[in-house]
């Protein structure tokens, strides 16, 4: 496989998961939760989070397909729900409800743990639902089963989740002082940037798994 065709996986893959995971959105909800804590625990929170999000999101590469065959579940309609799912998604990210409810859950989270200094949201919600949540989840065993077959292309689809894992606990690290060069009104551009190219991912994968259960 040439350097060219190495592209043409590697990078859809990781604007993808970028698009998917956004670890920008993720942001200032890091910050908020960690407002007042020490620089030891925003750097355990940053790197934990993201690993316990990879490591379900990894599950599910490798184990999703056979999790879903013994449901009875085709991939032709999971990749249809999938895509109606991610569709979602872009909406509320065009119209920056995502981002509102990412806020309200914020806060929720907050009130919950106000009682108990440095509570531990590596688990939740930074891991689960922010990163390994329904839309990543659904997309990485997407195009794992588009590569079925190509061990290097599946490998190069991985390797992509891995350096937005990575980009990832970079950006949650250095949340506070991020979002405050961004800006809101930058974060906000960005946000529906995003979510412009994730639906018309999203209406590929409809298309894709329509046309596979009805002519396969």
């Amino acid at each position: 496989m040439g350097f060219e065709e190495i592209l043409i996986v590697a990078i859809p893959s990781f604007v993808t998961f970028f698009v998917i995971i956004d670890p920008i959105g993720i942001a200032p909800i890091f910050g908020s939760l960690t407002t007042g804590t020490s620089e030891k625990y925003k750097l355990s929170m940053a790197w934990r989070g993201p690993l316990i999000g990879a490591l379900i999101l990894l599950f599910f590469a490798f184990a999703g397909k056979p999790f879903m065959a013994a449901l009875g579940i085709s991939m032709p309609a999971f990749k249809t729900a999938g895509g109606v799912l991610l569709l979602l998604i872009a909406i509320e990210m065009v119209f920056e409800r995502r981002t509102k409810k990412r806020e309200a859950r914020a806060e929720d989270v907050l009130e919950d743990i106000e009682e108990v200094e440095h509570e531990d949201i590596a688990v939740f919600p930074i891991g689960v639902p922010m990163i390994a949540g329904p839309g990543s989840i659904t997309t990485v065993m997407l195009l794992m089963n588009n590569y079925n077959g190509s061990p290097l292309n599946q490998a190069l689809v991985v390797g992509s989740l891995l350096m937005v894992i990575l980009t990832s606990f970079l950006i949650l690290w250095l949340a506070s002082g991020l979002m405050e060069k961004l800006g809101t009104s930058v974060t906000k551009v960005l946000t529906r940037v995003l979510g412009i190219i994730l639906s018309a991912l999203a209406i590929q994968y409809i298309f894709d798994g329509l046309y596979s259960g009805l002519f396969s």
